[in-house]
């Protein structure tokens, strides 16, 4: 299976927007050659700011530009991304509803070097919170092409969650993509995963497991976190025994806990694969901690197991 970048396509996929639209603009917290922003830079100076160590700032700045009518793209890892500046994001983004989209880029523990303190497993539930805010969880490297085309379009802030690691191509580069779109990965008729991010991988990797056991999995890549489309949703658990939510986040706040307030009047048992409320922490590489946090496709398959056992 072909492995690609997402940093790499969210750098490469700048410049390709820059090069048709010159109100985009790109800002930096000094993590330029990390985010991969640094592509824009190069090829547009007079539109790129290098802002820093100051992401409440780049925040604020971003607000100012998109005023004046360009369209800002501010990145850096997500855990500064959507913490640091929280307070702006709500202040001087969210509650106006300006176009800005936010690149949390070496997003839940794929940052795997560095620790607690550079792994964000809360910035699903900060963005998910605030009114008016889109939020997108790219599954690879096409799909990070196709979001932030689409996230030009899309009416006020949106934030968009890019794995570290470089991931399986899972989808077609030419695939069409909207905002609020699920797309269906592999057919099942005994349980759905909904997964996003890496977890779309792992959760492929698991319903193979499973079939062997003769258990039909169905995988959806649910890379539309908000807006959830809510018909869509309903319509994939129909018939289904129980539901599964795969995430590299926290349980609590995170994709899993949208779906699951969704889903909570139907009666579905409801299953999530998560971080389980703790923080991260330094490993020698990312498939270590991945399995040291139970988000391995194992897991996966345990959890289902023991749903379909109720």
């Amino acid at each position: 299976m072909k492995i690609e970048s997402l940093r790499k396509a969210y750098g490469d996929a700048l410049v390709a927007l820059g090069d048709k639209d010159n109100r985009i603009v790109a800002l930096e917290a000094d993590l330029g050659k990390s985010t991969m922003s640094i592509s824009f830079g190069k090829k547009y100076p007079d539109r790129y700011f290098q802002m820093g160590i100051a992401e409440q700032n780049m925040i604020s700045t971003a607000a100012g530009l998109a005023l004046t009518g360009k369209i800002p793209f501010a990145s850096s890892f997500a855990v500064f991304s959507s913490g640091r500046p929280y307070d702006q994001i709500r202040s001087s983004i969210a509650i106006p509803n300006l176009h800005v989209i936010i690149c949390g880029s070496s997003a839940g523990l794929s940052d795997y070097g560095d620790g607690k303190t550079h792994q964000s497993i809360d910035d699903i539930a900060l963005m998910r919170v605030l009114p008016h805010m889109t939020v997108l969880c790219p599954c690879d490297a096409h799909e990070v092409h196709r979001m932030m085309k689409a996230a030009l379009t899309c009416k006020g802030p949106v934030y968009i969650r890019i794995c570290r690691a470089d991931l399986p191509v899972l989808t077609e580069s030419e695939t069409s993509y909207s905002i609020g779109k699920m797309t269906e990965l592999r057919s099942g008729k005994d349980i759905v995963i909904f997964a996003c991010g890496v977890m779309v991988s792992q959760s492929l990797k698991a319903a193979e497991i499973l079939a062997k056991q003769n258990i039909d999995a169905k995988v959806v890549n649910l890379s539309t976190i908000k807006p959830l489309d809510v018909k869509r949703l309903k319509a994939y658990v129909k018939g289904m025994k129980a539901v599964i939510t795969a995430e590299e986040h926290n349980k609590y706040c995170g994709m899993g806990s949208a779906v699951a307030e969704v889903l909570c009047e139907t009666g579905i048992p409801i299953g999530m694969v998560a971080v389980d409320d703790r923080f991260g922490t330094s490993a020698e590489d990312y498939d270590k901690l991945l399995a040291a946090y139970h988000l391995m496709p194992e897991d996966i398959v345990t959890k289902a197991l023991s749903m379909l056992r109720k």
